[in-house]
């Protein structure tokens, strides 16, 4: 290998069977670069990608510590998916699996050195945006909304990775901030975490919602998992290091979020999904 040829990289992928791990996993599997990528999950997968491997790694067991630095060693990258959203009534549970998990797949990388850590942040880390709607970049505050464990945990780790970052300059970290993400093989276990009991699956179709509800100012953006991967992707073969947001246009408002379900829209204040949303989250 002469000096102008890039190195053969080794990329170990953390929550490699999510929404997003799968489709990060297949996008690696089709980079030249990438010789081999390890796939992280706490169950092996009947999944086969080229180059692909599996192991099974459960970020909360009392033996992680060490087997993650065993699965880390030798690795050029390591991409940190894993993420719980359920149970939101527990915030206990969902704090050891994401926090101290996270904690624990840093602290693991940076013994055995691996020199870049990619990590999967969020839009819901940042502090609330301006009140006039406009968008925000990557310097707006991300101190997230306290309101909910989801975004709590997701600010937690940016200033984690402040420090990570300022005692470890030599590491390339880089932090991925995606606005929604989704993809037809995963609308189920979306639809459990964003609708709970109150949306059916079977009537979130176009020919069954000649009105749509929706929330006065809602305003959203989102992005296919396949895009996102490709982000990752980039992220691990490119001498890149920061935050980037990842969204797609438009900004999906109630109107817009209608055309696509072929539905007319219905505006309803605050209070009401707001009442409706709480109720579904009692009942899990």
């Amino acid at each position: 290998m002469t000096s102008s040829t890039p190195k053969p990289l080794r990329v170990v992928v953390t929550g490699a069977t999510g929404n997003v791990g799968t489709s990060v996993m297949r996008r690696l599997a089709e980079e030249p670069r990438v010789v081999s990528a390890l796939g992280l999950a706490r169950r092996t997968p009947r999944l086969s990608y080229p180059g692909a491997e599996w192991a099974a790694a459960d970020l909360t067991a009392a033996d992680a510590p060490e087997r993650l630095l065993r699965l880390f060693e030798g690795a050029d990258a390591v991409v940190h998916l894993a993420w719980r959203f359920q149970p939101t009534r527990d915030p206990a549970v969902t704090w050891e699996a994401n926090v101290l998990g996270s904690l624990r797949v840093f602290e693991a990388a940076a013994t055995v050195g691996v020199p870049a850590l990619v990590h999967a942040s969020s839009v819901g880390a940042y502090a609330p945006g301006p009140a006039d709607g406009s968008r925000v970049d990557e310097s707006w505050p991300t101190h997230g909304w306290p309101g909910a464990a989801y975004t709590r945990e997701k600010a937690y780790l940016e200033r984690v990775l402040d420090t990570y970052e300022r005692d470890r300059p030599d590491v390339r970290v880089v932090r991925m901030r995606p606005a929604f993400l989704f993809k037809e093989s995963a609308a189920g276990e979306q639809l459990r975490i964003f609708g709970h009991r109150l949306l059916p699956g079977r009537l979130l179709r176009p020919d069954l919602l000649p009105v749509l509800p929706g929330v006065r100012g809602l305003r959203f953006q989102a992005l296919h998992t396949d895009d996102a991967a490709d982000a990752y992707a980039r992220a691990v073969v490119q001498e890149v290091r920061g935050p980037f947001n990842l969204a797609a246009d438009p900004v999906i408002d109630g109107r817009v979020l209608a055309g696509l379900l072929e539905s007319r829209p219905l505006e309803l204040p605050p209070a009401l999904p707001r009442a409706a949303l709480s109720a579904g989250w009692r009942l899990r």
